[in-house]
């Protein structure tokens, strides 16, 4: 099983021949290799696994993956 997370493409790159982008999670910003998705442009939704951009998604998607993932994390208990 993997897990993938929505983020939002905030800039695009190249290094090492290689097409990069900078890509947003609620806040954070993550340098993603876009070699899996070379199509995806900046304001774009991406599922991202493991540094890599593995699909593009839209907007509708990723705020609901956003959102259960929201609410799996409220669910679990305080440590």
């Amino acid at each position: 099983m993997c897990l993938g997370i929505p983020g939002k493409i905030v800039e695009r790159f190249e290094q090492n021949d290689l097409p990069m982008g900078k890509v947003e999670f609620g806040g954070i910003v993550k340098e993603v290799c876009l070699a899996y998705t070379p199509e995806a442009q900046v304001g774009e939704y991406v599922l991202v696994h493991v540094g890599f951009a593995i699909s593009r998604i839209d907007e509708a998607e990723a705020q609901e993956t956003l959102n259960l993932l929201t609410e799996f994390a409220e669910s679990l208990p305080d440590q």
